[in-house]
């Protein structure tokens, strides 16, 4: 086993699970998506710990936080079938463009997307259910012109899918007309770029900070916690927000 050229931050382990602290940027898996990657989470947690890793669910490349492998097939198997199942419940932090409502509900169904190795069918299915609760939780006002306004207006949300589409969070908040900083998919090219002028931000800001779901053998409550990882609260403290994101 070669040495492990990177080392996550272990948040749980025990003989059935292992989850890590994904950094932005990183693939969970090999994708065809990005050919010319090098690095992936399956393998450099199977070298970090010395045993092999199964995937049970994924984060984007750009959101950082909470990863979970199992560590033997029907553990994996069992918690997958728990996100399926809509039984986890997640928390993601994210700063968007303007300022949503105080708390609200975004019920918009969403197409589903393929990979590009997948083979799309003949007969194009309707949207599926989607829904995200959001909660505001701080909010900045910045006197840089970036739209028609002399300012521009940001905030931090705590969000909630419910269900879990691929890029749900990053499709609703586009949806909602308040898109996540950093996302060079669905997000405001401008925008983008100030936080990078401004902070020297390159990154999606959006991370998975809670997971809580029932053990895969034990039965029992099981939750894991991630900090923002380190690039993501340098901006939230030089937005003036600590006491929101602690």
């Amino acid at each position: 086993m070669s040495t492990p050229t990177y080392i996550h931050p272990v948040l749980y382990r025990d003989e059935y699970l292992v989850a890590i602290h994904k950094p932005s940027g990183l693939l969970v898996h090999r994708s065809e998506i990005d050919r010319r990657e090098t690095r992936f989470a399956l393998q450099e947690v199977r070298d970090q710990i010395g045993q092999r890793v199964h995937a049970i669910h994924r984060l984007d490349k750009g959101t950082s936080g909470v990863l979970l492998f199992g560590l033997d097939p029907d553990s994996a198997r069992a918690v997958s079938r728990q996100f399926e199942a809509g039984m986890v419940a997640k928390q993601y932090l994210a700063v968007v463009r303007g300022w949503p409502d105080e708390a609200g509900e975004i019920n918009h169904p969403l197409s589903r997307q393929y990979d590009d190795y997948e083979q799309a069918p003949d007969v194009i299915a309707p949207p599926q259910d989607a829904q995200t609760r959001y909660r505001r939780l701080a909010t900045v006002e910045l006197p840089y012109s970036v739209d028609r306004y002399p300012q521009s207006r940001y905030a931090l949300l705590a969000l909630d899918p419910v269900t879990g589409r691929r890029h749900q969070l990053r499709r609703h908040l586009k949806h909602l007309s308040h898109p996540i900083i950093g996302d060079a998919t669905y997000g405001k090219g401008r925008h983008n770029r100030l936080f990078t002028e401004l902070f020297g931000s390159q990154r999606l800001l959006l991370a998975c900070t809670r997971l809580s779901f029932s053990h895969p053998v034990l039965g029992t409550p099981l939750t894991v916690v991630a900090p923002l990882a380190e690039d993501f609260a340098a901006v939230c403290r030089q937005l003036g927000w600590p006491d929101s994101v602690a």
